[in-house]
């Protein structure tokens, strides 16, 4: 185990993000904060740190319980990061999509590439 683990790769381990680079990009682009402070990718994560991550509308919370270097399975999160988000916050990732409602008419086939572009789009407007 490192004694100083970087939050980009912190979140990235946590499952936070896909991949390292979307975890930086995010430190870079504001949405990583550690307490009330903006992260940097290079910032160091310590034992007891509270990092929220804005993804859309939501921002998602975890408590730092172990410092990981490697990325974990799924259900071993819950042992190095606690999540402290409130319901609120989780309720929003559910409400949306149950307000829409995709309608295609019959025998239009496949969406085209510009379709499911558009498709795309909207889905991540919402999350």
């Amino acid at each position: 185990m490192d004694t100083d683990i970087r939050i980009d790769k912190y979140l990235w381990a946590i499952r936070a993000f896909k991949t390292r680079s979307e975890a930086a990009d995010a430190c870079k682009g504001g949405k990583v904060r550690v307490g009330e402070d903006i992260a940097k990718p290079s910032r160091e994560v310590k034992v007891g740190d509270v990092i929220n991550v804005r993804k859309g509308a939501v921002t998602l919370s975890w408590r730092v319980i172990k410092l990981l270097g490697n990325r974990v399975g799924a259900s071993l999160v819950a042992d190095d990061a606690e999540d402290i988000t409130p319901e609120s916050e989780k309720a929003k990732l559910e409400a949306p999509r149950e307000n829409i409602f995709l309608h295609r008419d019959r025998g239009t086939g496949r969406p085209t590439k510009k379709d499911r572009r558009t498709l795309e789009k909207l889905w991540d407007g919402l999350g």
